[in-house]
């Protein structure tokens, strides 16, 4: 096992309320991107979860009226995910750059874990091919050129792709005006750009053609 890998399996129980000071407002408005930012998700579509970790975004996703699958390479998150969300959600073992799910998704998501796909132009029309509406993601721009990952996903087949700032922060809890104003700052554009610069991330949706 590779240290990185002992370090998941050990941190696999409680992975999410330490890894975010407060995971709510944060896994909660990721949630809700996930559901409208691009071609939007209705109650009852699936998401595909690559990289899930401990489930703790299958709770949000759910509480959404979306059907959830899991999937991580790490058999103690795996254990901790379906300790988590029990009969509501399928979860199982399996790495994001073999999977695939035995029927097409609405929705695939990784997150935290884009940086694991050892070709990302690759993983992309990968799940292209079992995504039938969106693949969402996030994205340090400062870490990867946002023109190339855009150019990999149009090659993909995903033809609309939406970049959303993401200010919730992981690390810090802030109250809920606070968060609410973090919100809206992620709609500022040239703003929202330039804080990009120094921190945060976007959420990337890349949207399959509609028929």
């Amino acid at each position: 096992m590779t240290a990185k890998r002992e370090q998941y399996a050990r941190k696999a129980e409680g992975w999410t309320d330490a890894e975010y000071a407060d995971a709510r407002a944060y896994l909660d408005h990721r949630a809700e991107l996930i559901a409208t930012l691009g071609a939007p998700l209705r109650a009852g579509d699936e998401v595909l979860d690559l990289a899930c970790g401990d489930g703790g975004l299958g709770e949000h996703l759910l509480a959404r009226g979306l059907r959830y699958t899991g999937i991580d390479s790490e058999p103690a998150m795996v254990d901790a995910a379906r300790r988590r969300l029990g009969d509501r959600a399928t979860i199982g073992v399996g790495d994001l750059n073999a999977f695939v799910p035995e029927a097409p998704v609405a929705a695939t998501t990784v997150f935290r874990a884009i940086y694991y796909a050892n070709d990302r132009a690759a993983f992309f029309a990968r799940v292209a091919r079992f995504t039938e509406r969106k693949l969402v993601f996030d994205l340090n721009p400062r870490q990867y050129p946002v023109a190339d990952v855009v150019a990999e996903l149009e090659e993909a087949g995903f033809g609309r792709v939406v970049l959303r700032p993401f200010f919730v922060p992981q690390t810090q809890r802030l109250p809920g005006p606070a968060v609410a104003l973090a919100k809206t700052a992620e709609r500022t554009g040239p703003l929202a750009r330039l804080a990009l610069r120094v921190r945060f991330t976007y959420l990337v949706a890349a949207s399959r053609p509609t028929s």
